[in-house]
């Protein structure tokens, strides 16, 4: 067995240096402060976890071709599954870490985190073998072009095999936002996403692999990054100390309370992902061209709607804690100081789409790829000034979701998704691929009217 010291010199001595972050008490002080102060390194961390898929993207278009870009983002609509699943387990713990903590619960609060650990283990191990069986169908369900399978199952595959990384690690991450602590998740991504982008090129251009290259580049920096995150956990815990009684490792009343947080997350998510899928089965109708354009111009579009999801997450953290603390006034002042926060974000993402998003599209595509590049540019023209909409559901949904009252997020998604999968399909059939973009604003639309009036209706108070 190693020794503690061993541990400690091998994961910590390094980062030393630059770990310094604690946990946070986020019931007291100026709100303003605390939440930009929390919020901007978890915006941060996002920003870099983008850069993951996005530099796939980049290496794929930019030094394999046209049709590994459009292999990568057909890939991508699949991953979006996993990536739901993860984040409703980030969700649930970190909601009920949050409450646990900001009530000065120590002992329950760590046999929260244990218990997730124990249930993301099962969860991780049962996707992935689903994933492995189900590779093949899946693609096949969304249209995958014969010319794009076998690259897109290629890619597949890999990351699936890392599907165990990205649950501990976004589990690991929600724990350290419950605590107060956003630095130190921002460190391990900013470290981790640059160094994916460099074994990206270097695979590809210097080992003269494809698609497969830039996945196991995601594989190996995705895995280092959860175990640097889940070893700075359980240093974080020991810091901690003991509560007066031992915390058990397991609780079942606990896991039921993550649950009912966790689940409806993972619901909204995967019918999302579900969601993304179908359209994407559109979209593949129309050629490789429109996929490709699609693949990019959706790549910039989610960094804007993941961002400001993030910013949520913060607020949900912080409502979390002050609504644990009975504070519901400052969750109130803190669903006001995140839509401006978040508002801010959205309205220059949608100014940079606007005047750049041809430049932008370059990124991850050539210049000779003219039909591509139109169509990614009359997505982002059609999508991105509705930004500030769907701004407002996301922050309103996060607090909903700090109270745990998880009903009416998940309706307002629901509203969102069958909407808009249902106008991709039948505007496309008179509209072209234009309709299916159409079909983004209406939905976010809808889905923002009924989250304002549950938040207005006040209910999520009197769940207490």
């Amino acid at each position: 067995m190693l020794s503690d010291g061993f541990f400690h010199a091998f994961f910590f001595s390094p980062l030393g240096a630059i770990i310094h972050a604690v946990n946070r008490d986020l019931t007291e002080g100026n709100i303003r402060g605390l939440i930009w102060r929390f919020t901007l390194p978890l915006l941060g961390s996002m920003l870099f976890q983008q850069l993951y898929n996005i530099a796939d993207s980049f290496v794929a278009g930019k030094f394999i071709g046209p049709d590994a870009l459009a292999a990568v983002g057909n890939s991508y609509e699949i991953t979006l599954i996993y990536i739901a699943f993860a984040f409703g387990s980030n969700m649930g713990a970190s909601v009920i870490v949050s409450q646990y903590f900001g009530a000065g619960r120590k002992r329950e609060m760590k046999t929260a985190i244990t218990t997730t650990f124990i249930a993301t283990l099962v969860l991780s191990a049962v996707l992935t073998f689903l994933g492995i069986l189900f590779t093949d169908p899946l693609l096949e369900m969304i249209n995958t072009p014969p010319e794009l399978m076998e690259m897109s199952a290629e890619y597949l595959d890999i990351y699936i095999y890392g599907v165990i990384f990205l649950f501990f690690y976004n589990i690991a991450t929600g724990i350290f936002t419950a605590m107060g602590d956003s630095r130190t998740p921002f460190l391990f991504l900013a470290f981790s996403s640059t160094a994916n982008i460099g074994l990206d090129i270097l695979f590809v251009t210097a080992f003269g692999m494809g698609v497969d290259g830039v996945a196991w580049a995601t594989f190996l920096c995705q895995g280092v990054s959860s175990v640097l995150a889940v070893a700075a956990l359980i240093k974080r815990l020991r810091d901690i100390g003991e509560a007066e009684e031992k915390a058990p490792l397991f609780s079942f009343q606990i896991l039921r309370n993550i649950v009912r947080v966790a689940v409806p997350s993972i619901l909204q998510q995967s019918f999302v992902s579900v969601g993304n899928i179908l359209i994407q089965s559109v979209v593949n109708s129309f050629g490789a061209s429109v996929m490709a354009g699609y693949a990019a111009s959706i790549k910039l579009n989610n960094m804007v709607i993941t961002s400001v999801t993030t910013i949520g997450n913060g607020i949900s953290s912080f409502g979390a804690q002050n609504y644990g603390a009975g504070k519901i006034d400052r969750v109130k002042r803190g669903w006001k100081e995140g839509l401006l926060l978040a508002g801010v974000f959205a309205l220059i993402a949608t100014a940079l789409f606007l005047i750049a998003g041809k430049y932008l599209l370059l990124l991850f595509m050539n210049s000779d790829a003219a039909s591509s590049i139109e169509e990614g540019l009359r997505f982002l023209y059609i999508v991105s000034p509705f930004y500030i909409v769907v701004t407002l559901k996301i922050i309103t949904d996060s607090v909903l979701r700090a109270a745990g009252d998880m009903t009416p997020f998940m309706i307002s998604t629901f509203s969102d998704l069958i909407l808009r999968v249902a106008l991709a399909f039948i505007f496309s059939s008179f509209l072209g691929s234009v309709g299916i973009w159409l079909s983004w604003p209406i939905g976010w639309a809808v889905g923002t009217i009924i989250s304002i009036a549950f938040y207005r209706s006040g209910h999520w108070i009197r769940i207490r």
